[in-house]
């Protein structure tokens, strides 16, 4: 009988994984494979909220296997090594893989590929699975002649819009695995050390199911007018589920985009599914410059400021603006941030306080659950002027941005306790209260005054 391996990446998954579904078409026995890498591990990228994420997907896909008569076959170490010495166990003719965006993804495919060829097998490699549509599908124009992906967002979502994406398929009804020895199920203990945030979702394809459901029912609608009000909590919550292949960005701008009609237009939908188009512009981008993930993509010849205690100050939700600090401490509770705070607090660490933008990617990277390269990486480039916004030197003041999105105080209230009890009027600026007062809420003044720090933002980028 013929034997092919599934090579589980980005992609923890069963309903509509075109990976697993091909394997299957050829080959009457699949071993689905997921390999503990150490190459990201060693990269440091392996933390313990999404390690603690990550075991739960694991368990989640080795019980959908188990009820379809196979199981997950788990082995560790070099992701090439363990998958070549899988399929030569198995004398499998074929290894199946998601593509991927990052310069690693891209690596690890054509070391994968070289190592199979020597052994006489083959690697199949499926795009349109962890994002909607594939890097590299969309391209500009004859009139943009030499340009391999779009660089500004519009032009790239009106074709993306126009795409007409691939079927959703169903999960498989059954997997026949071959005689293969695995490791036991990883715990996330196992992955990476330390606690996970106390406020950790729980991870997997069952769960992101449930709650993109709940999403579609009672959340869509009111997006449009909301997802930008940070007490409110209205945004999806499915960036997790997405960046591990729990769930098949496909699958969900197919549901939403069900969810409205030409006879009646959706705004919530319309607005949500833009979202998952600047999920795929973010990879397109990273997929043509993989160098972007470190080095900026447009430069502005910033020489950025070091003060490591300012840095700590922002780690620690400790800024003296509250709204910022309010972020910062959801963060660290919940290895999540509102999208609309990630904005603000990269503006305020990038622009007012001039810091560069990898000290802030690289502290996202180490509690974002959904820490994907390409949109933590490039968002961070957008906000700090050196990626893909056309308005490089925008500035989001936290003291407007708070007024706009958090009008009554509740997000900060939530958060930063320490000013729970303070009027509507007071809550986004403690430093402003009389002095015994603003003694005893035992809350740090602010590390910088907004029109020093937008003066020396200015004066770094020549703009005055």
């Amino acid at each position: 009988m013929r034997v092919t391996v599934v090579l589980f990446t980005a992609d923890l998954r069963l309903r509509d994984n075109p990976v697993l579904a091909a394997a299957l078409r050829a080959a009457e026995h699949v071993v689905p494979l997921f390999v503990i890498d150490s190459g990201i591990a060693g990269a440091g990228f392996v933390t313990p909220a999404r390690a603690a994420f990550l075991a739960d997907c694991l368990a989640d896909l080795d019980e959908g296997l188990r009820a379809r008569g196979g199981r997950l076959i788990v082995r560790a170490g070099d992701v090439v090594r363990e998958t070549c010495r899988v399929a030569a166990e198995t004398n499998a003719t074929e290894v199946h893989l998601a593509s991927g965006a990052s310069g690693y993804a891209q690596r690890r495919e054509e070391r994968l590929r070289s190592a199979l060829t020597v052994d006489g097998r083959s690697l199949c490699v499926h795009d349109a699975v962890t994002t909607a549509v594939a890097p590299g599908v969309l391209v500009p124009s004859s009139g943009n002649s030499g340009k391999d992906h779009y660089a500004v967002f519009t032009p790239y979502h009106r074709r993306w819009s126009a795409e007409r994406l691939r079927p959703v398929s169903p999960a498989p009804r059954r997997v026949e695995l071959p005689p293969v020895r695995s490791l036991p199920l990883p715990g996330p203990g196992d992955l990476a050390r330390g606690p996970a945030p106390a406020g950790l979702p729980k991870g997997g394809e069952s769960e992101g199911r449930r709650r993109l459901a709940a999403w579609l029912r009672s959340g869509l609608a009111g997006y449009a007018a909301a997802h930008d009000d940070l007490a409110a909590d209205a945004t999806s919550r499915l960036s997790s589920y997405l960046h591990f292949g729990c769930l098949s960005p496909v699958e969900v701008i197919s549901r939403a985009r069900r969810c409205a009609t030409e006879d009646e237009p959706h705004a919530g939908a319309e607005a949500f599914v833009r979202q998952l188009a600047w999920r795929d512009f973010h990879h397109q981008v990273l997929a043509a410059v993989p160098g972007a993930a470190h080095r900026d993509y447009r430069t502005r010849h910033d020489r950025w400021r070091t003060d490591p205690d300012e840095l700590a100050a922002w780690r620690a939700g400790m800024t003296g603006y509250p709204v910022v600090d309010a972020a910062m401490r959801q963060l660290a509770h919940e290895g999540w941030m509102h999208n609309r705070a990630r904005m603000l607090v990269a503006s305020f660490l990038t622009k007012t306080l001039y810091h560069d933008w990898r000290e802030g990617a690289g502290h996202f990277e180490g509690l974002l659950v959904d820490a994907d390269v390409a949109d933590n990486r490039l968002n961070w480039q957008w906000v700090a002027g050196t990626g893909n916004d056309t308005r490089p030197h925008r500035v989001l003041n936290p003291l407007v941005q708070a007024r706009r999105f958090d009008p009554r105080g509740d997000y900060v209230r939530r958060w930063v306790p320490e000013l729970a009890a303070l009027p509507d009027a007071a809550v986004h600026t403690p430093w402003r209260l009389d002095g015994p007062a603003r003694a005893a809420l035992r809350y740090p003044a602010p590390v910088v005054d907004l029109t020093e720090g937008l003066a020396r933002f200015r004066r770094a980028r020549g703009l005055d």
